[in-house]
């Protein structure tokens, strides 16, 4: 096997988020009830309709007519998304810098994000300028793990899915990923990724 580009995934591989960021102190610390409203109002399905690129004004607007009682909270969700935001994962930082100085590597990120907020990011991470290049699933107006967006990433960098690795925290688009004859590791920490990727012969 022999690799020749690397896709990473961004929020949670490179960078923390979690909605809970921002509701919990809202919640008042009432993980019960926050989890209430992340299982039944603001869920992670209506959440990637929008990584998708259905407009936020819109998914909030929906949200608000079928849970009105809920409006402010809902209107929360993108109003204050950068505090979901969290830092860097350092130890994945490192790893991705040493890949990208590494000449033997194209390194790329394909990631499930709103098209929308995908600018605060840019704006707070400069390692993201780093990529080749970076597919936006807001943009794409698809996302993982349909197998459009991966081609699309494969078509865009002229790049053949035996020789490319895949890097994402969500098992689900791996899997998706390796339905296109991609090679995947399923991300859970910096320390397991170094050991996962020497298994694909890969050494920093």
């Amino acid at each position: 096997m022999n690799i020749k580009t690397i896709i990473f995934d961004l929020g949670g591989v490179l960078i923390d988020w979690n909605p809970e960021y921002l509701y919990l102190d809202i919640f008042e610390g009432d993980r019960v009830k926050m989890n209430a409203f992340f299982e039944q109002v603001c869920t992670m399905d209506w959440n990637e309709n929008q990584d998708a690129g259905y407009p936020l004004s819109k998914a909030t607007e929906d949200r608000i007519a079928l849970f009105p009682e809920y409006e402010t909270l809902i209107k929360i969700y993108y109003g204050r998304w950068e505090e979901m935001l969290g830092e860097a994962i350092t130890g994945s930082v490192q790893i991705l810098k040493k890949l990208i100085n590494d000449p033997k590597f194209r390194v790329v990120a394909l990631t499930n994000w709103s098209a929308e907020t995908f600018p605060v990011a840019l704006k707070r991470f400069d390692f993201l300028h780093w990529f080749e290049g970076i597919v936006v699933s807001g943009t794409e107006k698809t996302r993982k793990p349909y197998p459009e967006i991966y081609q699309i990433t494969l078509d865009r960098f002229n790049i053949a899915p035996s020789e490319t690795l895949f890097i994402d925290d969500n098992l689900r688009n791996i899997k998706g990923a390796e339905a296109i004859g991609i090679n995947g590791i399923h991300f859970s920490t910096p320390e397991k990724l170094i050991i996962d990727l020497n298994n694909f012969k890969i050494k920093l």
